[in-house]
């Protein structure tokens, strides 16, 4: 990917910011020492903000000479409960926590294009809202975000984000129009019999046969109910209960996950796992509880905004990818407003950076940093914000 000279001459500066992110990772909604750091970087490019936005985060506004639209481009702050096993010397400072996502690379070249535009202050046409926000990993800060009224406040026509993803290739951009991330949510399952004697099973209500029951008729939900050209996941990550091997267990509890890409799959999960729990309740004689937790809808990219996006980034840079199971908040904000989210390349097996998000060794090439200037900047061009 080609970098203007003035991107090109702010790579040092870039890695720079990221090493020194790097060094402060904090959960979601305790970003208080990042949130400080990004505030004293616009407080140097003399740009407005405002700070405490859903807790932790901050909104940087630069005003266009027409100011007819505002376009925004959104980072996410947190970091993750993942401790660091890169032998860097601008490691994770924080026992226990790391930037194992990548965050502190999207807020770097969200500063970046802070600074990008107040080097081109006479070019800039159109208005521009720069969003960090917290909680991108759980439990989610886009939907404080726009219950805040933040967007509404500065009006805004469209949000733009991407993720440093190591299964593509560095120097490369994946995405897709329509969805392109998962719906995701959580579900909790407690299978409660009747304890006993191993030797005398006939006496109480087994709780292990019972759950084993549901984890296998659950998992016949994807392959049996949705239409198998229409991607959807069941995954039981967790099975506890028990006590010892000779006692017919009194409880056990389920812990899954549910993936798909349109509401009506999703809802239609939910619907056969609470007819699976009550199935299986009347069989046994026994009591099933199943809590749900709804988390992020489905990413879904604007189809005009996503072919314009891909004639904006240069010939053959971008790549078109089929759909992830991968789940993320921002989708929250398309929900509200056009939007579209991308991949950002950082995957290199010959530099190493090879291991996945959330990894104790996840890194990458820090000149995927101007790359990700470079196409912000790009849509900046395209959509007649800057020339």
């Amino acid at each position: 990917m080609k970098l203007e000279s003035q991107i090109e001459n702010l790579q040092v500066e870039l890695n720079h910011i990221r090493r020194e992110l790097h060094r402060i990772p904090e959960l979601a909604f305790e970003e208080v020492e990042t949130a400080q750091y990004i505030m004293r970087y616009l407080d140097d490019l003399g740009i407005f903000y405002e700070k405490g936005i859903a807790g932790t985060g901050v909104v940087a506004y630069i005003p266009g000479s027409l100011g007819k639209k505002t376009y925004c481009f959104r980072a996410d702050m947190d970091a993750l409960s993942v401790v660091e096993e890169n032998e860097i010397d601008f490691r994770s400072m924080s026992e226990g926590r790391m930037h194992a996502c990548g965050h502190d690379g999207h807020m770097t070249i969200l500063l970046g294009v802070a600074k990008y535009l107040s080097l081109n202050k006479e070019k800039i046409k159109e208005n521009v809202l720069l969003l960090f926000q917290p909680a991108e990993e759980g439990p989610g800060g886009a939907l404080p975000v726009i219950e805040s009224g933040i967007l509404e406040k500065y009006n805004v026509d469209e949000i733009y984000g991407l993720h440093i993803f190591p299964g593509i290739e560095e120097g490369k951009i994946g995405l897709k129009s329509g969805p392109m991330m998962s719906q995701t949510g959580e579900f909790d399952v407690a299978v409660k019999g009747r304890s006993g004697h191993g030797a005398m099973p006939h006496t109480a209500i087994d709780s292990v046969v019972i759950a084993s029951e549901m984890v296998l008729a659950m998992q016949s939900i994807v392959s049996r109910t949705i239409n198998p050209i229409d991607p959807a996941v069941v995954t039981m990550g967790r099975i506890e209960g028990g006590e010892r091997r000779n006692i017919i267990a009194k409880e056990v509890t389920l812990e899954g996950t549910i993936r798909a890409f349109s509401q009506e799959n999703y809802d239609t999960i939910k619907e056969r796992i609470l007819e699976i729990k009550e199935g299986l309740s009347k069989a046994h004689r026994c009591e099933i509880e199943v809590i749900f937790r709804d988390m992020y809808p489905a990413v879904y990219n604007d189809e005009a905004l996503t072919e314009a996006l891909i004639s904006a980034q240069e010939k053959g840079t971008v790549e078109l990818i089929p759909p992830i199971m991968l789940a993320e908040d921002f989708a929250y904000y398309q929900r509200e407003i056009p939007g579209v989210f991308f991949f950002l390349g950082s995957g290199n097996f010959d530099k190493g950076f090879i291991h996945p998000l959330h990894h104790g060794c996840f890194n990458f090439d820090e000149q995927i940093l101007g790359y990700g200037v470079q196409c912000f900047v790009n849509i900046l061009k395209q959509r007649g914000v800057t020339t």
